[in-house]
Order: C-alpha cells, then structure tokens, then sequence
C-alpha cells in the first residue's frame, strides 16, 4: 500500500492558516476600528481647536472694532456692545477654557497668555478713550485707538494669532496625517490576510472536490453497486495510507469477503435443494458473517430432525385420519339432528317473543291511559281548590254585607229619631209647623221601611252564609276525596309503569333470546357442514400423509 498523506491532516493545516489569519484580521479590526475612533476625535478636536482659537481671537477683534466705531461715530450700541462682550458673552475666556479643555501644548499656551496680556494692555487705553468720547472730546478718543502705542500692540496681537494658528494647525494635521496612515497600514495588513484567507479556502475547495469528494462519489457508487447485490461492478480507485485509501481498501476487501461468503452459502443451498441434508458447515466465517455460519448449521440441524419428525408423523397421521374420517361421518350425522331439533326451539321462542311484544304493547297503551286519569284527576283536584276558594271569597263578601245591613239599621234608627224630633218641633210650631209635620211622618214612616228591609236582607244574608258554610264543608270533602283518588290514581299509574317497564324488559330478553338462537342455529348449521367437510378433509389427509411419507423419504438425513 502507498504511502499518502491524511485529507484530515491537510485540510486542518490549511484550514489553521485561514483561522490564524481571520484572528489576525479581528485583532487588526479593533485595531483598525480604535485608530479610526482617534482619527475621528484628532478631526473633531482640529475643527474644535480651531473655531475656539478663531472666537478667542475674534472676541480680541470684536473689542477692537467697538472701541474705534464708538470714538468715531459716539453711538452708545458700540459702548454696550464692548461692555457686553466683556461682562457677558467673554468669548475670549470661553475660547481659552475650551482649547484647554481639549488639549493644547505648554507653547501654544504661552502664546495665548502674551496674546492675553497685550489685550489686557489694550484695556486702558479703550477705557480712557470711552471716557473721553463720553466727556466730548471725540479727537483726543480717535487719538487713543488710532495712535502708534494701541496700533503697535494690535500688531503684535495680530502677528501672534497667525503665529498660533498655523502653530496649532499643523500640530493638529500632523496627529490626524499619523493616524490616517496608520489606518491605511493596518488597512493594507487586513486586505493581505483576506486575500491569504481567499487562497487557503480556494485550496481546501480544489483539495476537497479532488481528493475527498470525487473519491467519496465513487466509493458512494461503488456502495450503490454492492447495496443493489453487485459485487462484480468495476472500482478503479486504489488503497493507500490516507483515510480514502484506507476506506477504498476495506471496501475492496468487503467485497472479497462476501464473495467468498455468497459462493460458500450458494453451494452449500444447492446441495441442500438436492436433498442432501447430511452436510458440515465450515468455521472460516469472520465478524459479523458468523451467526450465518451458525444459522445454517442450525438449519441444517433442525431440518434433519424436523424432517425425521414429518416423517414419522406422517405414518401416524395417516393411521390417524382413518378414525377422523370415521368420527367426523358420525358427528355430521348427529350435528343434523341437533340443527333440526334447533330450528323448532327457535320457531317456538319467536312465537312467545310475539305474544310478549303484544303484551308489552299493551302494557304501555295502558300506562299511557293511567298517565291521561291521572293528569284529569289532578285538573279536577285544582278546580275545587278553585272553588273552595272561591266560596271562602263569598263567605267575606257576606260578612262585609252584613256589616253593610248594621249601616243601613243604624241609618234607619237615626232617621227614626231625627222624625219623631221633626214632629215635636212641628207639634211646638203649631198650625205654621203642619206641612213640616207631614214630611216628618213621610220620613218616620220610610225609617220604619228601611228597617224593615234591612232586617229581611239580614235574615237573607243569614241563609246565604249558612248555605255558602254548608258548600264550603262539602267542596273541602269532595277536595280531600279528590287528593285521595289522585294519590291513588298516582299509584295505580306508578303501577302500570313498572308493568310496562317489565313487559318492555321481558320483550328485549326474548328479542336477545331469539337473536341468541338464532345464532345458535347457524352455528350448529356450521358445525354440520363443517363435520361433513371434516369427513372430506380427513380422508384426504389419510391420502396426503402417504404422499408425505414418499416426499420425506427422498431426503438423504443423517444417521
């Protein structure tokens, strides 16, 4: 076998190479990532710088500009204006606070401090030329701005500022030109390592398509070959150290191996399909290819005895099938008759199952009866309840009528009175008092015959509560029948229910009963046609076992 390097081996070192150049290539992307965060703040703090130092020095300016237009022109806005500037807005502090803040360098710093102290030399002479403009004398103010000392110190302040500017510009374009050409370094390095990355991915691709994948495509075909039964299909591919060659050796030897195996198992399952069953089995089967080396001894083993077996079976079946052919014959015969005497049980149960049915019909026509009583007896019960009521209802109307006729004689007995006085005052009147003597007498004589009609309603009255009490007292004992016989009614229902329910019952069990002789039928109708086939079959199996006994003694068994 030739010696190869391992695809694993190649693959991991290239693949080592990639992974090391893409940790290189994250490492110098923070690094890229942290320098161009310091080139973003060395660009804001040059803008910074920048507009700080130009309001330090405008502010310088600004005062400048207000003091000369104020002792020219005497306007009051540049006065307060200049004294905004300095109490207020300070952009010449403000500036200086802010470039300090960012960063500057110790000369920068002197050369703001001697711009700061040549404005503050300025200061007095602004003042007095204020206070001169306020005073009137407007040439003596033009005087001091306008002279060689307040120009010669506005000179050196201007030459200062462009001193300081350039100063501070090229310190700052210096820092971000540094740090843009590290970024471009580091920029190049990581283009570098992915180009390194590309080719070393490009050679695991043309490794692996050429070593890994198209051999594994013919050992994938070759596998399609075996899978299908084909151990005879070409494969070009030769063994070697590496894991494919190791793999195309196993498989060069599998196929060796069960070809060997499937030649001793054709041969030894020719013989056998021969009858010669008195065959060894051989112990050269490796792996897993030795349970069918011990299958087949079993087989062979089993078939001998199965074989010695059938044989002496077959002389005892065929004895045998003799007295079952016999037997059958005799219970076909008597399966007959058991189905016959079957058949006239099942007719007799059908005609009791019709008898029940109708019974069970009845049964619940009655009950349906019982259930309408019933309901009527409770309709009749509810209307003498009614009517007990309603003779209690009249029973109150009564007695309030009575209280109404004890009105009427109290009404009557006060007329009465109020007459018999009409007439004394009448008498006492005299012969003026007549005509009112007469109606006296009418009204008397009307109390009497309202009276009277009062006592004849009281005693009519009388006999209608006594007939109402007497109508009550027979409606309370027909109620009391009616509960009884509706309490019975309920019984006697409650009764044909259960009849009913057990004619229903008694129906279902025969309908089951039927339906179980029925069955019970069938089956001894089967078991007579299959005690005849029974017959049949036993006497052909008596002529199968001679068969038999011919088929196994072709068979060469051991001793």
């Amino acid at each position: 076998m030739k010696k190869a390097m391992n695809q694993s081996k190649l693959i991991m070192i290239l693949n080592g190479i990639s992974l090391t150049a893409l940790l290189l290539m994250i490492l110098l992307l923070f690094a890229y990532g942290n320098i161009k965060g310091k080139l973003n703040r060395a660009n804001e703090d040059r803008f910074s710088l920048t507009y700080n130092a130009n309001r330090f020095m405008n502010g310088s300016a600004y005062l400048t500009n207000e003091v000369r237009a104020y002792a020219s022109t005497g306007e009051q806005v540049h006065y307060d204006n200049y004294w905004n500037e300095i109490n207020n807005l300070k952009n010449r502090d403000l500036g200086v606070a802010a470039m300090q803040e960012i960063g500057i360098t110790s000369s920068e710093q002197s050369m703001i401090d001697q711009m700061s102290s040549l404005s503050n030399n300025l200061v007095p002479l602004e003042e007095g030329a204020m206070e001169q403009v306020q005073a009137g004398q407007m040439a003596e103010a033009l005087a001091y701005v306008y002279g060689p000392d307040y120009s010669s110190v506005t000179a050196n302040i201007t030459s200062l500022k462009e001193e300081f500017l350039n100063t501070l510009d090229m310190r700052t374009k210096d820092q971000v030109h540094s740090l843009t050409l590290k970024s471009d370094i580091i920029m190049g390095i990581i283009f570098f390592f992915m180009m390194l990355v590309g080719v070393m991915q490009l050679l695991v691709m043309v490794i692996t398509n050429r070593r890994i994948l198209a051999p594994v495509i013919a050992v994938r075909d070759q596998m399609g070959e075996i899978s299908r039964g084909n151990l005879s299909a070409p494969f070009a591919l030769e063994p070697d150290t590496s894991e494919i060659g190791m793999l195309v050796a196993s498989i060069h030897e599998t196929k060796r191996e069960l070809k060997k195996y499937i030649s001793d198992i054709n041969s030894k399952l020719t013989q056998m399909a021969k009858g010669k069953m008195d065959l060894s089995i051989g112990s050269d089967y490796r792996g897993e290819f030795q349970p069918i080396q011990l299958a087949m001894g079993q087989i062979l083993n089993s078939l001998n005895q199965a074989l010695s077996r059938i044989n002496q079976a077959a002389e005892q079946v065929s004895s045998e099938s003799e007295k079952m052919a016999s037997d059958s014959q005799t219970l076909s015969n008597g399966a007959v008759a058991q189905a016959s005497a079957v058949e006239e049980l099942s007719a007799s149960i059908q005609d009791l199952s019709g008898q029940v049915n109708n019974t069970s019909t009845d049964a619940d026509n009655a009950r349906k009866l019982s259930i309408d009583t019933a309901a009527q007896l409770e309709a009749c019960n509810q209307k003498m309840v009614d009517l007990t009521t309603a003779m209690g209802d009249i029973s109150k109307s009564s007695q309030q009528i009575s209280g109404i006729i004890k009105t009427i004689e109290d009404i009557s007995f006060q007329t009465n009175i109020l007459a018999l006085n009409a007439a004394v005052e009448a008498a006492r009147a005299g012969s003026a008092g007549k005509g009112f003597a007469v109606v006296a007498d009418e009204v008397q004589s009307l109390a009497n015959k309202s009276a009277e009609a009062a006592q004849n309603i009281t005693d009519l009255i009388q006999n209608s509560i006594n007939l109402v009490e007497r109508g009550t007292a027979l409606s309370a004992d027909s109620t009391k029948t009616l509960d009884e016989g509706v309490a019975k009614a309920r019984k006697s229902t409650e009764l044909v229910e259960g009849i009913a329910r057990s004619a229903k019952e008694q129906a279902e069990s025969l309908a089951q009963l039927t339906q179980g002789m029925e069955q019970i039928s069938e089956v001894v109708q089967t078991n007579a046609s299959t005690a005849e086939k029974s017959a049949n079959s036993a006497q052909e199996l008596r002529l199968q076992a001679g068969e038999l006994k011919k088929s196994v003694q072709m068979f060469c068994l051991r001793r």
